[in-house]
C-alpha cells in the first residue's frame, strides 16, 4: 500500500487505494471490507475520514452497507448498467470538448456497428426480431420532438446491438449509442432528413429478419454514409455563419 500524501484529500486516496484492491480482485465481490476502526488504524486517519472515503466509494456504486448484527460494508456486485453510464458520462465529456472529432465518431460507429448488424444477421432469434421491430414504432416521426427521435434512434440501435449476442460487444454498443448518437444530433438535427433515416433503419431491420449478413452490412454503411454528409453540411453551415 503507498504511503499516504497528507497534502492531498485523505478521504480520497483511502477510497481511491480501496478501489484499487477491488479492481484487482484482493477484495472480492459481497467481501467485508475491515472496520472503520480497522481502516482508521491502517491508514493512520480518523474514522471520520474513513466514512468520508466509504460514501466516495458508494457513490461509485463499488461498495454497500448492510445493517445489523452481521451488517457492515461490502464489495458490491458489478453492475454493467452502473459501467456503462459512468463511461457513457466520460465519453460524452470527451465528445463536447472536442476530444472525439466527427471523423473519429463516424468511423468507430461505422467499424463497430458494421460488426454488430453482420452478427445480429447471423444470430438474431424471433425475439430479437421483435424487439427491434418494437423499436421501429409505428409513429409520425415528423411531429416528435428531436430529443424523442433521438432517443428512438438509440433504441432501434440498441436492439440491434442485443441481437449480436456478445455481451461484450453489447456493453460496448451501449456506449457508443448512448454517447455519440446524441452528441452528434445536437449538431446535425436541424439538416437530417428523418424519413431516410428511418429508412435505412427498416432496411437494416428486412436484412436482419432475412438472416443477410452482407446486405445488412450494407444498409448499415448506407446510414453512417448519409449521417456522415449531414455531419458535414452542418458544420459547413456553422463556419459560414461564424464567416470562415
Amino acid at each position: 500500500m503507498p504511503p499516504i500524501d497528507r497534502s492531498q484529500g485523505l478521504a480520497r486516496q483511502i477510497a481511491d487505494s480501496l478501489q484499487e484492491e477491488i479492481m484487482q480482485g484482493r477484495l472480492g465481490v459481497e467481501d467485508r471490507l475491515p472496520s472503520e476502526q480497522d481502516l482508521a488504524e491502517r491508514f493512520e486517519v480518523s474514522q471520520p475520514t474513513v466514512r468520508e472515503a466509504m460514501k466516495i466509494l458508494a457513490a461509485k456504486k463499488l461498495v454497500r452497507s448492510k445493517r445489523g448484527p452481521k451488517g457492515g460494508v461490502f464489495v458490491a456486485a458489478p453492475s454493467l448498467g452502473t459501467a456503462s453510464q459512468t463511461l457513457f458520462e466520460t465519453t460524452n465529456w470527451l465528445v463536447s470538448l472536442g476530444v472525439f472529432g466527427l471523423g473519429d465518431i463516424v468511423e468507430t460507429r461505422r467499424l463497430l456497428g458494421a460488426t454488430c448488424v453482420r452478427l445480429a444477421a447471423e444470430r438474431a432469434t424471433e425475439e430479437d426480431l421483435a424487439r427491434i421491430e418494437a423499436a421501429l414504432q409505428d409513429v409520425n416521426h415528423s411531429e416528435v420532438s428531436d430529443e424523442e427521435f433521438c432517443r428512438l434512434d438509440v433504441a432501434f440501435h440498441h436492439a440491434v446491438a442485443e441481437a449480436c449476442h456478445n455481451a461484450e460487444l453489447n456493453f460496448i454498443m451501449v456506449i457508443v449509442n448512448d454517447s455519440l448518437i446524441p452528441a452528434t444530433n445536437m449538431i446535425s438535427f436541424k439538416f437530417r432528413e428523418r424519413d431516410k433515416v428511418i429508412a435505412f433503419h427498416h432496411e437494416i431491420h428486412r436484412a436482419i429478419a432475412a438472416h443477410d449478413p452482407v446486405a445488412a452490412c450494407a444498409a448499415f454503411d448506407g446510414l453512417i454514409s448519409y449521417q456522415s454528409n449531414v455531419y458535414d453540411n452542418a458544420l459547413h453551415a456553422r463556419d459560414r455563419k461564424a464567416g470562415k
